[in-house]
């Protein structure tokens, strides 16, 4: 079972509900919700933050983050050290998000972004493994950009 964190300013609160409900039905997946629980504005880094901290602690595999664009999640949750977030708007951009990035956390944009195919840019996205090869020797250089900076 996967188990995926899940988090949302209030511009994707609603979608965020309607994927939640979706793989809660799914037996591969285990979800924890981190917020927001409403459409009262609150600010994305709050939410990101807490999908960061927990993959880095092990307590999930993978996140999703969804806000109005996706930008302000994908900038703030890349901020974490180990988080290879990806704004990813199609199946094909998930798919590579995951072959050649390992990306361990999925990005939405509400505004650009419906619930079928939210779905079908998470069923993408989790279908996919890591190549390795060439883009682990790539990721591990990003990873040293953040410590040398």
């Amino acid at each position: 079972m996967k188990k995926i964190v899940i988090g949302a300013d209030h511009r994707g609160f609603a979608l965020k509900e309607q994927i939640k409900m979706t793989l809660a039905r799914n037996k591969d997946y285990e979800i924890d919700d981190v917020g927001c629980f409403s459409e009262t504005s609150c600010d994305y880094p709050d939410y990101a933050r807490e999908v960061a901290k927990k993959i880095q602690n092990g307590q999930a595999q993978w996140g999703i983050l969804i806000c109005n664009t996706g930008i302000g999640m994908s900038i703030a949750a890349n901020r974490f050290k180990g988080i290879r977030a990806a704004l990813c708007l199609t199946p094909e951009v998930a798919r590579q998000a995951r072959r050649h990035n390992d990306a361990n956390v999925l990005v939405l944009a509400s505004q650009s972004t419906t619930p079928q195919d939210a779905l079908k840019i998470i069923d993408a996205w989790n279908s996919e493994i890591f190549e390795g090869g060439r883009h682990l020797r790539r990721i591990q250089k990003i990873d040293e950009l953040s410590t040398n900076g």
